[in-house]
């Protein structure tokens, strides 16, 4: 089979791997009907948390089991999947308090096994995927294609926003501002309203995004960023802050000014991954009584909430994927992310 490698700072290249096969009998093998770039990705990328050799690269994908291992008892060859960015056992004491990303078993894509086995990535034809039964959820039956985006952001990016809006305690009556205009930040604003936030403030810079997030619910755009765009902020909303402040960047600028943004006893609700310095003003949160929450996703416990929806219509974070390119191109669907010219890039078989 054919899948995405990294070999360096944004050297991503499509070449022949091994054909994935069953190795333990808790596997399942997937033919990936689907899968993405995340921004997160793009950290590696960029070469700022580079891995001493060169390895498979994705997370996000959805597909159909083509087999497996004798111990899995919840999937069968044919059914439609899909995949949390993590590897977890649903069995564990951390699985059982829905917190699958601190598996006691965890294992990633791209990364090694708990035998030492390199893991798939992602972005490929086929990928085995540990530990099947605590990390697949299959669909009933199999969705139309036209519903194949809207299911593909359940791996991470629609789950992610919405781990940052119950973070930070988004619903009703509550006003929600949202730090960060990528995929991330635009499905918290999405997931925002859908959890009854009366009030949700985008902050972008960017036309095409902020159309987006009007478009997921968005009620008011600030261009400004920083000081300027939590100053902007308190104007709109007569010198108050917000209620809940959902940081989706993950670097010191972006959660200073998520700190900035909220009212005293307010909450941030965080989810961007910390690989830009960002820090905690203490004191602050102390005198305002600011609280933060948040971390990675856990996404296998929010699935089939929110997998309902999705096929019931009512959610559809599909239109983060402005860009749609065959899985062979997956250089090009980096340089256009990295570029800023693709919000996130959608990889088709």
């Amino acid at each position: 089979m054919h899948a995405a490698m990294w070999y360096g700072t944004r050297d991503v290249r499509w070449e022949e791997r091994p054909d994935p096969a069953i190795q333990l009998p808790t596997d399942a093998v997937v033919r990936v009907v689907a899968a993405c770039v995340c921004g997160s990705d793009l950290w590696t990328y960029r070469g700022a948390r580079p891995p001493a050799d060169p390895h498979p690269i994705g997370h996000e994908f959805v597909g159909v089991v083509e087999e497996t291992g004798a111990a899995v008892s919840t999937l069968n060859a044919g059914d439609f999947v899909i995949s949390p960015f993590s590897i977890s056992d649903g069995t564990c004491a951390h699985c059982r308090r829905g917190v699958t990303t601190s598996c006691a078993q965890l294992q990633w894509y791209g990364g090694r096994d708990r035998d030492g086995r390199v893991l798939d990535g992602g972005q490929g034809r086929y990928v085995r995927v540990p530990l099947a039964d605590g990390t697949l959820v299959a669909t009933p039956g199999l969705p139309d294609t036209g519903q194949i985006p809207a299911l593909l952001a359940l791996s991470d990016v629609l789950v992610t926003g919405h781990h940052a809006a119950v973070s930070g305690g988004a619903g009703p009556g509550r006003t929600v501002a949202v730090v960060g205009d990528g995929a991330v930040g635009l499905c918290a604003v999405l997931a925002s309203v859908r959890l009854g936030a009366e009030r949700v403030i985008a902050f972008s810079s960017h036309a095409d995004r902020q159309e987006v997030a009007t478009r997921f619910g968005a009620t008011d755009i600030i261009a400004a960023r920083g000081d300027e765009g939590a100053a902007a902020l308190h104007d709109l909303l007569a010198g108050e802050g917000a209620d809940a402040v959902l940081e989706c960047v993950g670097n010191k600028q972006s959660m200073a000014q998520a700190v900035a943004s909220v009212r005293p006893g307010g909450t941030v609700g965080y989810v961007g991954v910390p690989l830009g310095g960002a820090e905690l003003p203490i004191q602050k949160m102390f005198d305002d009584n600011i609280a933060v929450a948040g971390g990675v996703a856990p996404v296998r416990p929010y699935l089939p909430e929110l997998l309902a929806d999705v096929l019931a219509g009512t959610l559809d974070a599909s239109a983060v994927f402005d860009l749609h390119l065959p899985m062979e191109e997956v250089a090009q669907a980096y340089a256009a992310m990295d570029e800023r010219r693709s919000i996130k890039t959608l990889l088709w078989p």
